[in-house]
């Protein structure tokens, strides 16, 4: 599968807006990264497009939700939104109104949850402004996400020279904290997050700073830390493979769009990942096979057919050696025996004769007719009037032998089974 992942600029979308972006087919290996606007960010049929959130654009709070709350995916009521507002009034500095929340993934009532928090008018206007340009956002996915307090604290360091910032995750305290890259700043961050570093050092655990190249030497210079390469496209690949989707609420799409995203999800993935390049093959072997098949029964079906017509003018050419041309075989051959019945002074089934035997033998008494019409194969009789029980019991009785009947414009049509 296709995925488009691109970074959200700080700032509200405007004409001259672009955005930073990795393109991957299989989510681990960027095929492309570059930075482009809007209309010419590269997309194709079925290319998922997922949003990054940057670290300093998102807050992270720590709530307890009352049971009985619906928090799955696309259930999030204005009440559970109320809720929110209320636990997280006298926390945050913004009116409420105005942020946008998302739930982690498979929150529960009763137990702490984290909460993002993030401008809604500029969340809502970035991702109105890539639809415009045809890259609907599939999901919305934070750049870091909270770690727990089992995991080893992480540090990134991010940026340019004269703005780089320094995001710490997990460890004792597992959410996320941005700040300047600098050893002053790291130490006036939270008393959980410091202690964690102080004893991460105490105990000569090798704490690696993983930092973009245009920030790696101040990193490793300011912090006095062992510092590793990694890019904002590798930032982008891991965001995009996490859990969290922050569209909800007003920003989530609805069931049905997220199961036609999924399913055409799927059949991208099936027809261009490299993954599933395996599974082409061997399904395009196998409908070659198939194939194959198919045709070489049907030139079997063929051969027998074209034996049994064969056989079939062979035994007409044979029976009547006068028939010169074979048009159609059981049609001559019919007429070429009524010939030979007529020459014989025999009669069939189709002369008028058996027609009137039958008839006479299958009408009640009393029900003469006032007309008789004859064809060959046919005999038409006019004004028998029958009530329909003892129709059926006429029709019966010429059915057991081997006529056909029924009423035609008034009248009572016989014919000879095989008639036209």
């Amino acid at each position: 599968m296709s995925t488009l992942i691109l970074f959200l600029p700080p700032a509200c979308p405007g004409p001259a807006t672009e955005y930073s972006y990795t393109l991957t087919a299989d989510g681990h290996r960027a095929i492309a990264q570059a930075n482009a606007p809007a209309a010419l960010l590269p997309m194709r049929p079925g290319t998922e497009v997922v949003a990054v959130v940057p670290a300093r654009a998102l807050s992270w709070q720590r709530v307890q939700l009352p049971p009985g709350l619906p928090l799955g995916p696309g259930r999030q009521t204005p009440r559970l939104r109320l809720v929110l507002e209320g636990l997280l009034e006298e926390r945050l500095l913004d009116d409420t109104p105005a942020l946008h929340f998302a739930i982690q993934p498979g929150a529960q009532g009763g137990v702490p949850v984290w909460v993002a928090v993030c401008e809604r008018t500029w969340l809502r206007e970035h991702l109105q402004a890539l639809e415009a340009a045809g890259r609907r956002v599939a999901r919305v996915v934070p750049e870091f996400a909270p770690g727990d307090a089992q995991s080893s604290p992480q540090l990134y360091a991010l940026g340019t020279p004269e703005e780089a910032q320094l995001v710490l995750t997990g460890g004792a305290n597992p959410g996320v904290t941005v700040l300047p890259l600098s050893r002053t700043a790291l130490a006036l961050a939270h008393a959980s997050s410091a202690n964690a570093l102080a004893a991460v050092a105490d105990a000569d655990t090798a704490l690696v700073v993983q930092a973009e190249p245009a920030v790696a030497a101040l990193a490793e210079h300011t912090l006095g830390l062992r510092v590793v390469l990694h890019t904002a496209s590798q930032r982008a690949l891991h965001a995009a493979r996490g859990d969290w989707d922050l569209a909800q609420f007003d920003l989530a799409s609805t069931g049905r769009t997220r199961a036609l995203r999924k399913v055409g999800n799927a059949l991208d993935a099936g027809l261009h990942a490299p993954q599933w390049r395996a599974a082409r093959w061997g399904a395009g072997l196998l409908a070659l096979a198939h194939l194959a098949g198919l045709n070489a029964w049907a030139w079997q079906e063929r051969r027998a057919l074209t034996a049994k017509q064969a056989a079939v003018h062979n035994a007409l050419t044979r029976t009547f050696p006068q028939v010169r041309v074979v048009v159609d075989a059981p049609v001559q051959m019919e007429r070429e025996l009524a010939l030979l019945r007529q020459a014989a002074g025999n009669v069939t089934a189709r002369d008028l004769e058996p027609l009137l035997a039958a008839a006479g033998a299958a009408l009640p008494a009393g029900s003469p007719p006032t007309g008789i019409e004859y064809r060959p194969g046919e005999l038409r009789l006019h004004g028998v009037a029958l009530a329909p029980e003892t129709q059926a019991a006429f029709s019966a009785g010429l059915q057991a032998a081997g006529y056909q009947v029924r009423r035609d414009e008034g009248s009572l049509l016989l014919q000879a089974e095989g008639s036209p």
